[in-house]
């Protein structure tokens, strides 16, 4: 088997800031063709996605894949939904998770695993109050001015 060194890895920046992860999970992604060829590429973005629930099934929504540049007319829709494909027990947990506790599903990075196959690292997420991102903001810039007086002595 031909073991492939793709370093493919499309991470949703806002999601840490935005949210406070509690639970995480890697789901497989259901594609087309010429989807899985975008995303190889790099050209996806999951900044603006989040996750649903429609008929037992978990649904990744506003995840945009662009259109791959060497596809014929039968190329995907960019902005369609694509189903999440994760265990039975799994998807029962976190859909009494997010109807019970108001909590949320976010994507956190698409990335292409050992196989070549496209997943999704998905959270289970509580959205952050505005006092708790203003302290995130604080406790980031004080780390940064920790580390430049190291650099200074060093």
């Amino acid at each position: 088997m031909k073991k492939t060194t793709n370093t493919i890895n499309i991470k949703n920046r806002k999601a840490r800031f935005e949210y406070e992860i509690l639970d995480k999970y890697v789901a497989g992604i259901k594609l087309a063709g010429t989807e899985i060829k975008a995303i190889r590429q790099g050209k996806a973005s999951i900044a603006e996605s989040f996750c649903e629930f429609q008929n037992n099934e978990l649904f990744v929504i506003n995840m945009h894949v662009e259109e791959y540049s060497h596809a014929t007319h039968f190329n995907h829709n960019p902005k369609s939904e694509r189903k999440l494909l994760l265990q039975r027990r799994e998807l029962r947990k976190l859909e009494k998770e997010v109807r019970n506790s108001g909590l949320t599903i976010i994507p956190l990075r698409v990335f292409i695993n050992d196989r070549g196959l496209a997943k999704m690292q998905i959270a289970l997420a509580k959205g952050k109050k505005l006092y708790d991102k203003r302290e995130t903001i604080k406790d980031r810039e004080s780390k940064r001015k920790l580390d430049r007086i190291k650099k200074e002595y060093n």
